[in-house]
């Protein structure tokens, strides 16, 4: 599904198949590729003040690539400062995680290929740049092949399946206004 409300192509599923009321958006994106955790807000200016860069919120994906990463390439995305066209990416958190992690399957499926193993990454960033983490990888040697955003601006929902949706409750609410900066 395209994470907005009018297609860019005829037939093409969008946030309009689910029959939000008028004037709520996303905050932030996922693109074609990417599958996940959004978040929508109905509150003007929300958006712009939530995704500042001084802002800073934290964003989680797992992250299928292709290979096994050893320590070397874990640490130069831990680092931070990958040229990604004329921006360096500031320092994140990169784990390896042991299992693959129990999601759905993906459709259309990833690449299959016998003779090259695959490893799964949960990567934390603080910023978010047009098809970053997949430029993150890819950098250091590791392409990526599915990629799955788990929380957002401390928002944590594995819980929901997919295409499911829920109001914040006040507190979630709250918290994630005082990371936007209001009042």
């Amino acid at each position: 599904m395209l994470c907005q409300f009018t297609p860019d192509q005829p037939g093409q599923k969008t946030l309009a198949d689910f029959g939000f009321p008028k004037g709520v958006y996303p905050v932030g994106r996922l693109d074609m590729d990417s599958e996940g955790l959004l978040l929508l807000c109905d509150e003007p200016g929300f958006n712009h003040r939530f995704l500042d860069p001084e802002q800073g919120h934290p964003r989680a994906y797992w992250v299928q690539v292709e290979g096994e990463p050893d320590e070397v390439a874990l640490e130069k995305l831990r680092s931070g400062g990958i040229d990604i066209q004329g921006h360096k990416t500031r320092p994140c958190r990169v784990a390896l995680l042991g299992n693959e992690p129990n999601v759905p399957p993906r459709d259309p499926p990833v690449r299959f290929r016998k003779s090259i193993p695959t490893s799964w990454l949960r990567i934390e960033l603080v910023e978010g740049k047009n098809r970053q983490v997949r430029r993150m990888t890819a950098a250091v040697g590791f392409p990526t092949l599915r990629l799955i955003r788990v929380a957002i601006g401390g928002l944590d929902e594995q819980e929901l399946a997919p295409g499911a949706w829920r109001e914040l409750s006040g507190e979630e609410r709250k918290s994630l206004i005082g990371r936007a900066g209001c009042s």
